[in-house]
Parts: structure tokens; sequence; C-alpha cells
């Protein structure tokens, strides 16, 4: 059985960092495209940052540019979440996410091309 845990999330003040890590059992991910989303209460999931089953390509939302990296452990079959200069508007649950499918390049933004995810880590940014 797949799972995907989260940690890392917590706390902390504007423009404080928190870096977010992603732990995948069940089977390999090195070939898988891969993402982080978040959602505040009342809103819809959204993407955040992505890297691609090769690993040589990565997305990043518009709102965190510049202020978030994406990477990936291969051989720890893990994604982490680099976040700095942390915004109170970043406050949401965090999601890791996982396609299913072997894939090189895309990077995917859609919730609904991941079929995999994790439960979770709450980051809370106060200003």
């Amino acid at each position: 059985q797949v799972h995907l845990v989260e940690s890392g999330g917590g706390l902390v003040q504007a423009g404080d960092s928190l870096r977010l890590s992603c732990a995948a059992s069940g089977r390999t991910f090195s070939s898988n495209a891969m993402a982080w989303f978040r959602q505040a209460p009342g809103k819809a999931r959204e993407f955040v940052a992505g890297v691609s089953g090769s690993a040589s390509r990565t997305d990043y939302a518009d709102f965190v540019k510049g202020r978030f990296t994406i990477s990936r452990d291969k051989a720890k079959n893990m994604v982490a979440l680099q976040m700095n200069s942390l915004k109170p508007e970043d406050t949401a649950v965090y999601y890791c996410a996982a396609d299913r499918v072997t894939t090189i390049e895309p990077v995917y933004m859609s919730p609904a091309d991941y079929d995999y995810w994790g439960q979770g880590t709450q980051v809370t940014v106060s200003s």
C-alpha cells in the first residue's frame, strides 16, 4: 500500500523559513512527477510547486516564485519544499502528491493529475 507522509509544518512568524518533507513508501516514485499543493480554509486546493519525473524540470505558482524551492531525493524516495520569507497568506495545510504513471518531463499543476496524496501538514504564519 502506498503512503505519502508529510512532516515539517508548524507555527512561524512572517519572514521565517520552514522545510517540508514528504516520505513515500509502498512503491518507488523515482520517475514520477511529484508536487506540493496547499489548501486554506474555505478555499480550493491549489498548486504550489512541482517536479518532473526526471527531476530536470520544476514549476512554481507565481505567488511562491523566488521564495519556495522544491527538490527530490530519488534514493530516499522523498520530496521536499523549502519555504523562505513566509507570509501570513501562506497559511494552509500543505499536501504532497505523486503521479502513479512514470513520466519524464511534465510538471503537472492540476490536483486531478495526481493519484496519491499525503494527509497534509499544517503551516501557520503569524504576522
